[in-house]
């Protein structure tokens, strides 16, 4: 059964995910969700249970063409976007921004590229275990740090982005977790901006990984400007004198003038041990930056309707809690960004190499399995990972 159109079509939001849009029509209406959800889908051609939104129909209840529709919901579009692009997740995003749109929480499928909302200055992802979202007024340099990655974005593509970026985010996080001496400028940095977001004595209530994120986020964009380049990654594979110019450069970005580029080496020595484990940018040097960019882990199902909020697994919550009780910004503060799942896939990239060193063959290793140490991918038993 079509319905008439809707007294008060408001517009959907951009990157809106279509569930989330036809509940706000339903709910502004006082029309039961389930009944306004029947009229504009069918079920899918394949002959499951599952119904896909028809965009006629829509645009009939809404008074909107299906292309205006389609450039705020991507699930809508013909033909269907890379979802690879987006994050596998949705999430509500930015609160300022979602108080524009009438009709309850707006619920929306986040582009990669999209950590901090710059108009409102909050930060986005990894989305806090609460959900809410963290104001940045006080950092003004994480949101400078936004606009330069959707610059890499634009000069690179996104796969190429994607890829530089949670590699960069993975070795702050390692480096973070390394002693004061064996750092430079940067990580006085991430510690002054931990305290202001997760302030003394409030870990047990402001603590989440989305928060050590945001503090090692302008250093990480710094990073992924030189692992996305083409010519910082040729320079990064050749010569000594080329290496000492990109070890150069990367002292010069971490503000650390010791940083001496080490090579690395999986060699084992008589007590089965690999030997000469060197920092993780030289790891990426050595290793990743020779490897193509990688695909994100999982993809957006766009046939799956996310009216409902995931929840945290109790084991989850107990890691969060560990965390925060633990969580000091001047030890080992790195090992809880580390293990976050946002970073898993860089994560098992990064493992990878010790494979065929310390495992027997065929065994398979989980994100969450293992953690590294500060030095560029040392397994060790970690705690559990905090999502």
């Amino acid at each position: 059964m079509l319905m008439r159109r809707l007294p008060d079509p408001v517009p959907p939001a951009q990157h809106e995910i279509a569930a989330s849009y036809i509940a706000r029509l339903a709910r502004l209406h006082g029309l039961d969700i389930n009944t306004l959800w029947r009229c504009v889908t069918e079920r899918e051609a394949s002959g499951g249970i599952r119904r896909v939104v028809v965009p006629e129909r829509l645009a009939a209840i809404t008074g909107r063409t299906v292309h205006a529709l389609a450039h705020a919901l991507p699930e809508l579009r013909t033909p269907q976007p890379d979802w690879a692009m987006f994050r596998h997740q949705p999430q509500p995003g930015c609160s300022h921004c979602n108080a524009k749109h009438p009709g309850g929480e707006v619920i929306r499928i986040m582009p990669h590229h999209r950590y901090v909302c710059t108009q409102h200055r909050l930060w986005l992802c990894p989305s806090d275990a609460d959900t809410h979202t963290t104001p940045l007024d006080a950092l003004p340099e994480v949101v400078q740090a936004q606009r330069r990655h959707l610059r890499i974005l634009q000069r690179h593509g996104w796969a190429v982005t994607y890829d530089a970026v949670l590699t960069a985010i993975l070795i702050c996080g390692q480096l973070w977790s390394l002693p004061e001496n064996e750092n430079g400028e940067a990580w006085h940095d991430w510690v002054r901006r931990a305290r202001v977001l997760i302030p003394p004595d409030t870990a047990e209530s402001s603590f989440s990984v989305a928060r050590l994120c945001a503090a090692v986020y302008p250093e990480a964009i710094s990073l992924a400007t030189l692992f996305a380049s083409p010519y910082w990654r040729q320079q990064a594979q050749k010569t000594t004198w080329d290496r000492d110019r990109f070890d150069s450069e990367i002292a010069q970005r971490l503000r650390h003038p010791n940083h001496k580029f080490r090579k690395y080496d999986f060699r084992q020595n008589r007590h089965n041990d690999p030997i000469n484990y060197s920092d993780p940018i030289s790891h990426w040097a050595d290793v990743t930056s020779r490897r193509p960019p990688l695909s994100p882990i999982h993809v957006h199902d766009s046939k799956k309707h996310h009216l409902r909020k995931p929840t945290l697994r109790v084991a989850t919550q107990v890691s969060q809690q560990r965390h925060a009780c633990a969580f000091s910004p001047t030890h080992r503060a790195g090992e809880a960004l580390i293990a976050h799942r946002h970073l898993a896939t860089v994560f098992r990239r990064a493992w990878s190499p010790f494979r065929a060193y310390m495992l027997p063959p065929g065994t398979e290793v989980s994100h969450h399995k293992f953690v590294t140490d500060g030095l560029g991918g040392v397994p060790k038993q970690p705690p559990h990972s905090t999502r």
